[in-house]
C-alpha cells in the first residue's frame, strides 16, 4: 500500500515529539546509528486476528511515520512480526527467536494473556524489555516482571467507571458476561467487590448471574439467555468486540430491556456494524482517541491523536479502537532506544528496561506513566465513556 503522504514532516515531526517520553532527566542519547528493530508477536490468525490485524497495521504505520519524519536522526525502525496463531506455544517460539537475536531493542506482544504471560520468564532470563498489549493485569504485575510492561485500559479502571456509572442510572442489579480466561476472572472479582461492599446497603448493587465464554465461543446466545433469566436491570459484556456483538444480538432476541455495559476490551471497529441498532445506547468504557473526531484539540497531545485518527482511517477505511496502544508501545520503545544508545555495538537492553520503567508521555492513547511499581501506566484519567449512536461510538453525555 502508499505510503500516507497526510502531512507535510514537520507537522508530523511535531505531532511524534509531542507523544514522545517526557524524561528529560535522561540526558542526552549515546551516539548510535542505524536499524532500531522491534520484534512483534502478533494474533494474526487463529481466535482472534481482528486484534492482532489491527496492531499489525498499527505499527507498520506508526513505523512509516517515524521513519519519514527526519525526528530519528540517521537511525531507521524495523519491524519483524511473526504470527502466534493465538498458540501459547507457537508464541514462546517467536519470543524465544526474538530474545536470541542481539540486534532486537525489544518486543512488542498483542492481546493473548497466556502467550504474555507464559513469556515473563524468557524475556527476563534473556534482558529483552518488552510491552504485551493482553488486557490481564497478571501480565505486568508481580516480583518476576522487570522486563514485562503492559500497555491498554486496566480492569480496575474500567471497573470503577462502569460502578460510578451504574450507581449514577441507579442500577439494583447486574448480570455478567465474561470471558473463561484470566482476564474475565479478574473482572469479575473487581466488579464483585466493587458493587457490593463488606456490609450490606443501599449502594450494593449484586450479580444475579454471571456466565463465561471460550475465547474461541462464536456462539453466546445460550449464556446470554441464561443471564437475562435472572432479570438483571443491566448486562456487563466483558469480551473481545466480535463476542461482545454477539451479545447485542443475543440480548435484542432476548428482548432484553435494560441498561448494557461494554468494558474496554470490547472496543473494535469505530462503527458498529452487524449489530446496527440492536447497540444502540449500548454504553463503553475506552479512551477518546476512538472517537477523536468528536473532540477539540486543545492541546499537541490531543491534536497527535487527531492526526492518527486520520491517517490511519485515510489508510484502512476505517478506525479499530486498540490501534493507538500498538503505536504507543513502539514510539516508548523507539524513544528508550534512542536515549539507551548502543553498548557494544547492539542495544542496551537494560538501559532501555530502566527508561521504560519511568516512562512519562501523553500518547496518543492518553496519559502514560510508568514506575517501577507500576508496568501498566496507562492513566484512569484516560477512560470515558462512550456511547453507540447511529451506528458508531460517540461520546457519551
Amino acid at each position: 500500500m502508499r505510503p500516507i503522504r497526510s502531512a507535510i514532516p514537520a507537522l508530523l515531526a511535531s505531532a511524534i515529539l509531542a507523544t514522545s517520553l517526557t524524561g528529560c532527566q535522561f540526558g542526552a542519547p549515546d551516539e548510535a546509528s542505524g536499524e532500531i528493530v522491534i520484534g512483534a508477536d502478533l494474533e494474526l490468525s487463529g481466535a482472534a486476528p481482528q486484534v492482532g490485524n489491527a496492531y499489525q497495521r498499527a505499527l507498520q504505520l506508526k513505523v512509516e511515520q517515524l521513519n519519514e519524519s527526519g525526528a530519528l536522526g540517521d537511525r531507521k525502525v524495523r519491524l519483524e512480526v511473526r504470527d502466534n496463531k493465538f498458540d501459547q506455544s507457537i508464541s514462546a517460539t517467536n519470543i524465544g527467536d526474538f530474545t536470541a537475536n542481539p540486534a532486537i531493542s525489544g518486543i512488542i506482544m498483542g492481546s493473548c494473556n497466556v502467550c504474555a504471560i507464559g513469556a515473563t520468564k524468557t524475556v527476563r532470563s534473556k534482558q529483552v524489555p518488552t510491552i504485551a498489549l493482553a488486557p490481564a493485569g497478571a501480565v505486568a504485575s508481580g516480583q518476576d516482571r522487570e522486563y514485562m510492561f503492559r500497555l491498554g485500559p486496566n480492569a480496575r479502571d474500567n471497573v470503577a467507571a462502569i460502578a460510578a456509572e451504574l450507581r449514577s442510572r441507579k442500577v439494583k442489579s447486574v448480570g455478567l458476561l465474561r470471558t473463561a480466561d484470566e482476564y474475565g476472572q479478574e473482572g469479575e472479582g473487581l466488579l464483585r467487590t466493587e458493587l457490593v461492599g463488606p456490609e450490606e446497603d443501599e449502594t450494593d448493587i449484586p450479580i444475579v448471574a454471571s456466565r463465561a465464554v471460550k475465547h474461541t465461543d462464536t456462539d453466546v446466545s445460550q449464556a446470554v439467555a441464561a443471564i437475562v433469566a435472572e432479570e438483571p436491570d443491566a448486562v456487563i459484556v466483558w469480551a473481545p468486540a466480535d463476542q461482545a456483538n454477539l451479545a447485542i444480538g443475543s440480548l435484542k432476541k432476548e428482548r432484553f430491556k435494560g441498561h448494557v455495559f461494554f468494558d474496554a476490551v470490547a472496543a473494535g471497529d469505530l462503527f458498529i456494524g452487524n449489530s446496527g441498532s440492536a447497540a444502540e445506547n449500548t454504553t463503553m468504557v475506552f479512551t477518546q482517541t476512538m472517537v477523536i473526531d468528536d473532540v477539540i484539540a486543545t492541546t499537541p497531545a490531543k491534536a497527535a491523536s487527531k492526526q492518527w485518527f486520520r491517517d490511519y482511517t485515510a489508510r484502512f477505511g476505517g478506525y479499530y479502537g486498540y490501534s493507538s496502544f500498538a503505536a504507543d508501545a513502539l514510539q516508548l520503545i523507539v524513544d528508550a532506544a534512542l536515549r539507551a544508545g548502543d553498548k557494544d555495538g547492539t542495544p542496551d537492553r537494560g538501559r532501555i528496561r530502566a527508561l521504560l520503567e519511568t516512562a512519562e508521555t501523553d500518547g496518543l492513547s492518553g496519559p502514560i506513566r510508568m514506575t517501577p511499581e507500576n508496568h501498566s501506566g496507562l492513566m484512569p484519567q484516560a477512560l470515558t465513556l462512550l456511547v453507540a449512536r447511529g451506528g458508531r461510538w460517540r461520546l457519551a453525555g
